[in-house]
C-alpha cells in the first residue's frame, strides 16, 4: 500500500497556519519606531534572508525524505546530533508555552473569564490537533485557514482604514536590528521545516510553497502589528479588535492562529523526539510537550521572547549553515560516526560569532554574516580535510574514516 504523502496546497496551509500568529502580530509592533516606510524594508529584508534559509533547510530533508534532526546527523553524526535534537525539543517546549501565553492573554482582553481558562481551552485544541495527525488535518485546516484568512483581512482593514496620522515616536531602533528581528521568526522555524516537508508528495515543490507561503503571510502579520502600532497608537491587538467591534471574530482569529502555529511546534518535538536513543512514542511526547507549555503559559510571565528568539538564532543559523554546505556544497548524504568532531567544532565558532556580531550594528542583521561566514568555514575546512586524506596512504584507512566528511 503506498504510503500517503502531503499535497503542494496542504503543505502551503500548514505554513500559511504557521505565520498566522499573535506572537508574529506582536513582534510587528516593535517596529513602529521606525516608521511605516522604513519598518516595512526591515520586516522585507528579514524575510527574505529567513525564508531563503528555511527554503534550503526544508529542501535536504524533503529530498532525503528525513526530519530535521534525522538530517542533522548527516553534517554532525549519529550522535553529535543528539545535542541539537535535545536543544529543538527544549526551544520547542518554550515556543509552545510562549504561543498559548500570548494566544490566552490576548482572548482574554476579548472576553474574560481568566487566563488559566484560556490556556487550557487553546492546549486542549492543540492537543486534538495532534490526535487527527498532519496527515489527516487537510479538510480541518481548509476550513480553519479560510476562516482566518477572511477574519484577518477585516482585521487588516479595520486597522490601516483610518491610517492618516501615524504616531511614531523616537527611532529606539537601529535598521539592522530590525532586519534582525525579521530574521528571527523565519529562523525558528529552521529545525522543524523538514519534518513537513519530508512528507510532501513533492519535496522541493511543496518546499519552495513552504517558504513563499510562511514569508508572505509572517511579513503580513509584521505590518499589521507595526501598522497597529504606527496608526492606532495601540498594540494590544485584543484592545485593537474590540475597538474595531469584531468581539467574537477576534476571539477566533487568536484561538485557531494560536492553535495552527502552535501544533506545529508541539508536533515537530515529538518528531524531534524520535531520533533520540530508544523507542519513543512521538504523538505521546508531542502531547506531553503541550501539557507542558500549557502548565508554563499558566505559571510562567513569558511577555518579552526577543531574547529567546536571538538565543534560537544563535544555536540553529550555524547549524543550518553546516548542512547548507555539507549538503549543497560538498554533496555529503550520510554519516556513519558517531560525532563528526570538525563540524562540531564550526558549529561552535558559529554560535560564538552570532553572539558577538549580536553587539555589532549590521545594515542585514547578524544571522546573514553568520551563516555566510559558517558555510564558508565549514566548506573549506572539509574540503582540505578531504585532500589531506587523499594524501593518506590505503593502509591509515582508520584515520581517512575517522577524519573524512
Amino acid at each position: 500500500m503506498e504510503e500517503k504523502r502531503t499535497s503542494v496546497f496542504e503543505n502551503g496551509l500548514i505554513w500559511f497556519g504557521a505565520a498566522v500568529s499573535i506572537a508574529e502580530i506582536i513582534t510587528g509592533t516593535y517596529f513602529a519606531p521606525l516608521g511605516f516606510i522604513k519598518g516595512l524594508l526591515a520586516i522585507l529584508t528579514g524575510h527574505v534572508i529567513g525564508c531563503l534559509m528555511l527554503f534550503l533547510s526544508g529542501l535536504i530533508g524533503g529530498t532525503m525524505r528525513k526530519s530535521a534532526m534525522e538530517t542533522a546527523k548527516m553534517s554532525f553524526g549519529t550522535k553529535g546530533a543528539l545535542l541539537f535534537s535535545a536543544l529543538n525539543i527544549l526551544q520547542l517546549a518554550g515556543w509552545t508555552a510562549i504561543m498559548i501565553f500570548d494566544g490566552a492573554l490576548a482572548v482574554n482582553g476579548i472576553f474574560s473569564i481568566g487566563n488559566w481558562i484560556w490556556c487550557t481551552v487553546i492546549g486542549a485544541l492543540i492537543i486534538l490537533w495532534i490526535l487527527i495527525g498532519i496527515k489527516n488535518l487537510g479538510k480541518v485546516n481548509t476550513a480553519a485557514m479560510t476562516a482566518l484568512f477572511l477574519l484577518t483581512i477585516v482585521l487588516c482593514f479595520v486597522i490601516f482604514q483610518n491610517s492618516s496620522v501615524p504616531n511614531v515616536s523616537g527611532e529606539d531602533m537601529t535598521f539592522g536590528a530590525a532586519v534582525e528581528l525579521s530574521v528571527a521568526m523565519p529562523l525558528s522555524w529552521l529545525p522543524l521545516i523538514s519534518d513537513y516537508t519530508r512528507e510532501a508528495q513533492k519535496p522541493a515543490a511543496a518546499t519552495a510553497v513552504s517558504a513563499v507561503t510562511y514569508g508572505l503571510v509572517s511579513c503580513w502579520m509584521y505590518v499589521i502589528g507595526m501598522g497597529a502600532a504606527i496608526f492606532t497608537a495601540e498594540s494590544d491587538v485584543a484592545q485593537i479588535m474590540m475597538k474595531a467591534g469584531l468581539g467574537i471574530a477576534g476571539l477566533l482569529i487568536i484561538v485557531f492562529s494560536t492553535v495552527t502555529t502552535t501544533f506545529l511546534d508541539a508536533y515537530s518535538a515529538g518528531v524531534s523526539s524520535e531520533s533520540l536513543p530508544g523507542k519513543i512514542n512521538g504523538k505521546a511526547v508531542a502531547i506531553a510537550v503541550t501539557v507542558i507549555g500549557t502548565l508554563g503559559a499558566i505559571f510562567l510571565p513569558l511577555y518579552d521572547i526577543t531574547e529567546f528568539l536571538y538565543f534560537i538564532g544563535s544555536v540553529f543559523a550555524p547549524m543550518i549553515a553546516i548542512q547548507i554546505a555539507d549538503f549543497f556544497i560538498l554533496k555529503k548524504r550520510d554519516e556513519h560516526r558517531s560525532f563528526n568532531l570538525p563540524n562540531l567544532f564550526l558549529w561552535l565558532i558559529g554560535f560564538i560569532l552570532y553572539r558577538i556580531l549580536m553587539r555589532v550594528d549590521i545594515v542585514v542583521g547578524n544571522t546573514l554574516p553568520d551563516m555566510v561566514i559558517t558555510i564558508l568555514l565549514c566548506a573549506a575546512v572539509n574540503l582540505m580535510i578531504n585532500r589531506r586524506n587523499e594524501n593518506i596512504p590505503s593502509q591509515t584507512g582508520s584515520q581517512t574514516r575517522y577524519f573524512s566528511s
